[in-house]
């Protein structure tokens, strides 16, 4: 029966219109935006959609969605729990604001250490928020064990995990022993989403509430400092130019790429 560990988090909605997309620069953080809703990162839940798709093939499969964040955190949570997950961990601590990348990966990794045994984590290749992908990387080499990156199909039997992974010209074949950690791209497809039956079943679904004591932490510490955070001014200039033929244009584009020193 194995046990599956997936790793999510929740992050502005990306399709928010960037002329609501406000920033605190003497804070350095981003401001919820009123009336629009955070949800999971995009990548997290292809990762559960992986974990679901091995739970179709191996029925006595567990699925257990951890994340570590405020207490919106938990409306993620029992999404992926919607989607076909079993349970759920919710590391909500006020210490846990503010994480960079080592410190988020050292607090799931005491979680999930608390949860084993455990056969294979799964997490997004990268948040789509601050887009950095390297949680699962550093949460792998926390735990000693194994990652495969940029997987598009995970296959689990006998106690190894065999990844479709995604390379820049075509794809490649990885098996590796369990326990691993693998990372999922988009190339895996698109998230199953919940129906109505199955979010009200979530809801009956425990998800544990745990702080940083619980996990024998006494804080956090960041291995990287934030040195400015804002929106970048973008300036657009339209030239039109004219010409009474087409050769004449393109003669008249070309002097005037070439004075900009484009060409």
């Amino acid at each position: 029966m194995p046990h599956i560990i997936c790793c999510v988090k929740q992050v502005p909605d990306p399709e928010t219109p960037a002329s609501q997309f406000k920033v605190d620069e003497a804070a350095k953080k981003v401001l919820p935006i009123p009336g629009i809703q955070p949800v999971p990162s995009q990548f997290d839940t292809i990762g559960v959609e992986a974990a679901l798709r091995i739970k179709d093939k191996i029925a006595d499969a567990t699925i257990t969605i951890v994340s570590a964040g405020p207490d919106p955190f938990r409306d993620t949570i029992k999404h992926c729990l919607a989607m076909g997950a079993d349970e759920g961990v919710h590391i909500n601590d006020p210490a846990v604001a503010g994480a960079d990348h080592w410190a988020t990966a050292e607090v799931l990794a005491a979680a999930i250490q608390k949860l084993a045994p455990y056969d294979l984590i799964i997490t997004g290749r990268q948040a789509v928020d601050w887009d950095m992908g390297v949680v699962g990387s550093t949460l792998a080499e926390i735990l000693g064990i194994p990652i495969v990156t940029l997987a598009k199909d995970i296959q689990y039997q006998d106690g190894k995990v065999t990844v479709e992974r995604v390379l820049p010209d075509g794809f490649e074949t990885v098996e590796a022993p369990t326990p691993a950690v693998v990372t999922v791209s988009n190339e895996l497809g698109e998230p199953r989403y919940p129906q109505l039956r199955q979010i009200m079943m979530a809801a009956k679904k425990e998800v544990r509430a745990l702080t940083l004591s619980d996990l024998g932490l006494d804080g956090v510490k960041n291995r990287t400092n934030l040195e400015a955070l804002f929106v970048p001014e973008t300036k657009v200039e339209t030239e039109f130019i004219d010409g009474e033929t087409s050769q004449e244009k393109a003669e008249r584009l070309a002097v005037r790429l070439r004075e900009v020193k484009l060409i």
